[in-house]
């Protein structure tokens, strides 16, 4: 009998082409393993940075007119990752982009620098391009609950349109991402009111209530799904039993943005910053919500005090008498 050969470790596939000296290759080699075992980074992260960093030195090959090695990034000036940015820029690239790719970098010369491959300070009297400050786009409570008593009837058979509001409760009563609801084994099904231990970005878990009408939605789904889920299977499946495919979500959150007029911005992540925003509207404070949500930085979750803010001008416009003569 053939002794079966074990695959190899995730660190090991390769997630870009690097175009790059054999020296520089090989730290990234160490880089990426890093992430993925200390920095525990997911792989969807790791192949994010390795496109930035792919691209970055891409560049480099053409700037220098050689391969880039180690020693050709320690000798790199500011101007050099000024006219990288500049030639991202000029094909259209976003400031966005702009400054992920700028994070990616920062992060491997960080790398390169501890671990004794390079040093640069080059880097440091880049600026990260700056930001227009994004508010989140909540629904209003009223079509937050009319997608979730209408998702049911644009499924093809009963126990999909309750598979659809199971998530969509989850989104918007827990404030899960779509890839955290995505995520839960049928072990983990939140059948009872209490709490549910999520586990979200680099890892990192926290723990959120559970309430009635989210265990009642999960319930009802469970008890009609045709398939018998296995403990550590996905909960939510698709229409063949195998894991469901986000885009699935998306595309019925498509369909009904269709049915009731809402606005583009209506997708299913848009539930989970309308359960920050009804939460705060509703008395909840900044850093309760940054627990709920697992934001690493208090920051990200004061976008939502904008959102709030607008609706309270909105209130004071629609019913103050002296609204329109204010400012």
């Amino acid at each position: 009998m053939t002794p079966r050969v074990p695959k190899p470790p995730q660190a090991a596939l390769p997630l870009a082409r690097f175009t790059a000296a054999s020296d520089l290759k090989s730290a990234i080699g160490d880089w990426q393993s890093w992430l993925l075992g200390e920095r525990r980074a997911s792989r969807h992260t790791l192949l994010a940075y390795g496109r930035d960093l792919a691209g970055f030195l891409e560049f480099l090959t053409g700037h220098l007119g050689a391969l880039p090695s180690l020693a050709a990034l320690e000798a790199l000036a500011p101007a050099d990752f000024r006219a990288y940015l500049a030639a991202r820029a000029g094909t259209g690239i976003e400031r966005g982009s702009n400054a992920r790719a700028l994070s990616t970098l920062r992060g491997f010369f960080r790398f390169l620098d501890r671990r004794g491959l390079a040093k640069n300070a080059a880097l440091a009297a880049v600026r990260t391009p700056k930001l227009p400050r994004s508010v989140p786009k909540p629904l209003s409570t009223e079509d937050a609950r009319l997608a979730l008593e209408r998702i049911v009837e644009l499924a093809e058979a009963p126990w999909l349109g309750r598979r659809d509001l199971a998530i969509l409760t989850l989104l918007y009563g827990c404030g899960l991402r779509l890839s955290e609801a995505l995520g839960l084994t049928r072990a983990e099904a939140p059948e009872n009111p209490g709490m549910l231990t999520i586990t979200g970005k680099g890892r990192k878990t926290r723990v959120v209530p559970v309430l009635p009408a989210v265990s009642a939605a999960v319930g009802d789904y469970l008890a009609l799904c045709p398939y018998r889920l296995a403990a550590k299977a996905p909960l939510f499946v698709g229409a063949r039993g195998g894991p469901l495919n986000p885009r699935l979500v998306q595309r019925q959150m498509q369909r009904l943005r269709a049915l009731l007029g809402l606005p583009e911005t209506a997708t299913p992540h848009a539930l989970r910053h309308s359960f920050a925003t009804h939460l705060l509207a509703g008395g909840g404070d900044l850093r309760t919500i940054q627990e709920l949500l697992g934001h690493a930085s208090l920051s990200t979750t004061q976008r939502y005090t904008a959102v709030d803010a607008e609706r309270l001008l909105a209130v004071y416009d629609r019913a103050h008498p002296r609204a329109k003569s204010r400012g």
